[in-house]
């Protein structure tokens, strides 16, 4: 069903970046192209937006320069696994320490209760947060981050920092810090409901089979790793761009729900006697933006949509037996720097 919908929704679609397809020309997203007059300058509407007459230094697409976001690519993403790993560790401890001085807890029972009607709002919110499921409680932090940053876009004056930090380009001076935060970063806001309408609709089964902490890994570690097969895609190709969008990370969950649970039934939106697999559709997806890659296709930044979705899919496939069940020794040694439970 949520893929339908993300099929349904592909005309309300504006960024190129997107995991939607539209007939009409798109404004800003995960795309790159270039006006025939002038190849250093980015032109991505007919609209008035901050991308028009931005040069996107063409002259720096070497392919020596991928060695420093390599570098980064590899350190975050191992910087993902271990945070991970640690603060799934630290949300066990918690739990333990909950367990043990819950007979202690008892006795302040009363003036906890006390407390919490002094304050009434942070009570309410507490009680609707206890009311989301494991899933929803990772989408709306993810959600929240990506409506400031669309905001900011809307801050003329942020706007040159935005394009030097939130868009991501290989030609840039600054190649590392965008990979990540471009993976926040919409200028459309059809852009940011779509994607952010399907990470709502697989977050849940992904949480659910992975666990919140698992989940962000993957998805912070694919938004980087997509990002970087964006940039050698456009250094082999010598077509400078600019990149924004969650399209990426999006993809790789899409690709592990699809891939761990290949036989759930998905349909499209009003046309509910239409169904196929989820094996079926990332199969479809992939082919498609293969192709986009092969055929030099630029109303979406295709490169990237696959170095995500090959993300979820070895995850799905390898991750989980050979990556994730072997983090015990850094188990182990975050243990010994925090110490035993007093």
């Amino acid at each position: 069903m949520a893929l339908s919908r993300m099929f349904q929704m592909n005309e309300l679609c504006t960024p190129r970046n997107s995991l939607f397809i539209r007939k009409s020309p798109p404004k800003s997203v995960r795309n790159f192209r270039q006006r025939n007059n002038d190849p250093a300058k980015s032109n991505v509407s007919s609209i008035e937006t901050p991308f028009q007459d931005v040069t996107l230094g063409g002259s720096n697409l070497h392919p020596r320069n991928l060695w420093k976001p390599f570098g980064f690519t590899i350190g975050f993403s191992a910087a993902c696994f271990v945070g991970a790993a640690i603060w799934e560790y630290e949300t066990m401890r918690a739990h333990a320490i909950k367990m043990l001085k819950k007979p202690v807890r008892l006795f302040k029972r009363q003036a906890d209760d006390f407390h919490s009607r002094s304050n009434t709002l942070l009570r309410q919110f507490e009680e609707k947060w206890k009311l989301l499921t494991p899933g929803e409680k990772v989408f709306v932090p993810i959600c929240l981050i990506n409506v400031l940053v669309f905001g900011a876009w809307r801050i003329p004056r942020l706007q040159p920092f935005m394009l030097k930090y939130f868009c991501s380009n290989p030609g840039s001076k600054s190649v590392c810090l965008p990979m990540i935060l471009s993976t926040f970063s919409h200028y459309s806001g059809f852009h940011l409901l779509a994607n952010m309408y399907v990470l709502h609709s697989f977050s849940t089964g992904a949480v659910h089979s992975l666990g919140k902490e698992q989940f962000l890994g993957l998805y912070l570690g694919a938004g980087v790793i997509s990002s970087f097969t964006s940039y050698v895609y456009k250094v082999i190709t010598k077509q400078p761009g600019l990149s924004l969008g969650a399209s990426g990370a999006i993809m790789a969950i899409l690709g592990y729900v699809c891939t761990q649970y290949p036989e759930t039934k998905l349909g499209i939106i009003l046309l509910p006697i239409f169904t196929f697999s989820a094996g079926a559709a990332i199969k479809v997806i992939v082919g498609i933006d293969t192709a986009g890659v092969l055929m030099g296709w630029k109303f979406f930044d295709h490169a990237a949509h696959l170095g995500g979705a090959a993300c979820g899919i070895m995850w799905a496939l390898w991750g989980n037996q050979y990556l994730w069940a072997k983090r015990e020794p850094i188990l182990h040694y975050w243990h010994e720097f925090r110490g035993s439970i007093k």
